[in-house]
């Protein structure tokens, strides 16, 4: 199903470039004005200028930040700042990472991959998108022509044979070792062998790909597509813009981890707020862990993640002092809450529960609400802080979504609500790119 192929990656010359962990950044989704100001500062060739650069008061419809991000490319490039290897490869990536005092090491295979369009489901999207980022992404590629930042996607390594073959590669010397990547650490290593490399697309030949994370920047290499394609005389299909870079990732792999998006939401009307919990009785069983219970969050967790396959969710916001854990009760009542056109297991899923039951329905948040603002946080101790601090009035909380999940739900061609899942940590941008000429 899914064609795989080598590629030119482009990256930063080590002879020039010293130190790689001052010059990657965040994708761009994650970039803060803040977080942006910093990394301009950090280095003077920090990829940010390429990934997500600032915009000025004086921009124009020719002179913005997609023309300087492409003059920038081809100034590194004549500076020798980033250089493109002469032969194509495969490029293994080992992130390594800590959560929660944990540590973690996610093994990924970055790559290009032919686009196809949806309908084919050679690569299967779990979340809806929005315009305006897909906007922004098609001006970054018609400027820079290079895709600046790999689209995070997973595959089922059936028989292991693929993991067995990076395992082999990861015992020589990385061509780059980062450390101390805002706590992170990277090992790259280019697989050049044609042998190897035939071997992994043969591999892949016969699997499905499924976005985890990029799912705006796939769609906006599609639209980029049609729109090279309307204006190319002849193609082949094999040009440049027919693929898209991408990281690929075993569902199995031991460092895939899925945060949950705890809801925040503010603007509620009091009288909602105080019909809140007469209106969850209806629908749910519900028990309160007073906060300052010992190990709160344990109990917290023991009955979110009970065996069963029953919806719980976590609410704080009903009073200042208890968590509460809902069951839901009644799945036929609040199942016809959920448009129609979603299959049995979207409407059987926690976050489902939480949008359309009680933000859309109880609330009465459908299309964000007059005055409401929702946020999404992914550290449920953060989330009940900026309640308890007023910043907002509810949170609600979520349990992890599994990977074997996503894969059904895209499987049955529907898609999650928006803001289901968050992998982390994100991939960075700025080790390795493709060129599309």
């Amino acid at each position: 199903m899914a064609e795989i192929r080598a590629f030119n990656g482009v990256h930063y010359n080590q002879r020039l470039v010293k130190d790689l962990a001052s010059v990657i950044c965040p994708p761009y989704d994650i970039i803060s004005p803040q977080l942006q100001q910093e990394l301009y500062h950090r280095s003077e060739h920090n990829f940010v200028r390429l990934e997500h650069g600032r915009e000025l008061p004086q921009d124009t419809a020719t002179g913005n930040k997609y023309s300087r991000a492409a003059a920038t490319l081809e100034q590194w490039l004549s500076q020798s700042i980033l250089e493109i290897d002469k032969t194509p490869a495969l490029y293994l990536h080992d992130h390594h990472f800590s959560y929660q005092g944990k540590k973690y090491r996610r093994r990924g295979m970055t790559v290009r991959v032919r686009l196809e369009e949806w309908d084919k489901k050679v690569v299967r999207p779990h979340e809806g998108t929005l315009a305006r980022p897909k906007s922004d992404r098609v001006s970054l590629l018609w400027a820079c022509q290079a895709n600046t930042s790999p689209i995070l996607a997973l595959f089922e390594d059936r028989k292991k044979n693929i993991s067995s073959l990076l395992a082999s590669q990861a015992r020589k010397k990385p061509m780059m070792d980062i450390n101390d990547a805002g706590g992170e650490s990277h090992k790259i290593w280019a697989i050049m062998q044609p042998d190897i490399i035939e071997q992994v697309s043969q591999e892949m030949a016969s699997e499905p790909l499924y976005i985890a994370d990029g799912h705006h920047r796939y769609e906006s290499a599609l639209t980029y597509q049609r729109e090279r394609r309307s204006c190319s005389p002849s193609v082949s299909g094999n040009e440049a813009f027919n693929f898209v870079m991408m990281t690929l990732v075993d569902f199995s792999d031991k460092g895939l981890l899925i945060l949950p998006p705890h809801r925040l939401v503010r603007g509620i009307p009091k009288a909602t707020l105080d019909e809140l919990r007469a209106k969850l009785q209806n629908f749910f069983d519900m028990e309160e862990l007073p906060l300052s219970t010992p190990d709160v969050w344990q109990k917290v967790d023991d009955l979110l993640n009970s065996e069963t396959n029953d919806v719980r969710l976590g609410l704080f916001g009903l009073n200042g002092e208890n968590i509460v854990v809902l069951k839901l009760r009644d799945f036929t009542a609040a199942s016809q809450m959920i448009p129609y056109f979603h299959c049995e297991l979207y409407k059987r899923l926690d976050v489902s529960i939480a949008d359309h039951v009680i933000m859309e329905e109880l609330l009465g948040l459908m299309g964000g609400g007059e005055g409401t603002s929702i946020d999404y946080s992914y550290d449920r101790q953060n989330a009940i802080t900026r309640v308890s601090e007023e910043e907002f009035q509810l949170a609600i909380i979520l349990k992890p979504i599994k990977a074997e999940l996503i894969k059904a739900i895209a499987d049955a061609g529907d898609k999650m609500p928006k803001k289901s899942t968050y992998f982390y940590p994100k991939l960075p941008s700025g080790l390795v790119f493709y060129r599309l000429v």
